[in-house]
C-alpha cells in the first residue's frame, strides 16, 4: 500500500544532543579519505578563522540518519524498511560543524510521492547547536521499492 501523503509536514521531537568530538571528526575524515588539516589540526582550523577543528561537509549524516529513524520506525507511517534504499542526500549550511558542538536534530517529512509504484520520501533534518543556532539542513531521499521490484 502506498504511503499516505497526509504525513507530509509531520515533525518529530528533537533528538538528544550529540556532542561532536575532535576524534570523531578525525575518524570520519579518515573514513572518507579527506586529509584536509582543518579536520584534525586545531591550529590549521584557527588559521582559517574557526574556533576549533571543523567536520567534513558530509559529517552531519552521522546524526541526521539516526534522527531519521524516527520516521522509518513510525508505525503509523507504515514504511517497510526492508524495501528502502537511500536515494539522495544534500546539505545546506549556515556554518560548519565544529568540535565541541552539541547538536540536536528535528526531522520533518517534506514530501511523499509515488513513482512507478515506488514510494519516494523526503526527510528534512534541521540541525541546531546547544544555543538553538541553526547549523545545517539535511535533505535525505528514501525510496521504498515496490513489492514486485523487491522480488516479491
Amino acid at each position: 500500500m502506498p504511503l499516505d501523503p497526509a504525513f507530509i509536514g509531520r515533525t518529530y521531537p528533537p533528538t538528544e544532543p550529540y556532542e561532536v568530538g575532535r576524534e570523531k571528526i578525525r575518524e570520519f575524515a579518515a573514513a572518507v579519505g579527506d586529509d584536509n588539516p582543518v579536520y584534525s589540526d586545531p591550529e590549521a582550523a584557527k588559521a582559517l578563522g574557526h574556533p576549533d577543528v571543523i567536520a567534513p561537509p558530509t559529517f552531519p549524516f552521522v546524526i541526521t540518519y539516526r534522527a531519521a529513524a524516527q520516521v522509518v520506525e513510525d508505525p503509523e507511517l507504515g514504511l517497510d524498511f526492508t524495501r528502502v534504499v537511500h536515494g539522495d542526500q544534500k546539505f545546506a549550511y549556515t556554518r560548519p560543524v565544529r568540535a565541541g558542538d552539541r547538536l540536536s536534530v528535528v526531522v520533518t517529512i517534506d514530501a511523499i510521492k509515488s513513482l512507478a509504484g515506488n514510494d519516494v520520501l523526503t526527510v528534512r533534518g534541521e540541525v541546531s547547536d546547544g544555543s538553538g543556532e541553526h547549523v545545517v539542513t539535511s535533505l535525505m531521499t528514501l525510496v521504498a521499492r515496490a513489492a514486485d521490484e523487491a522480488g516479491e
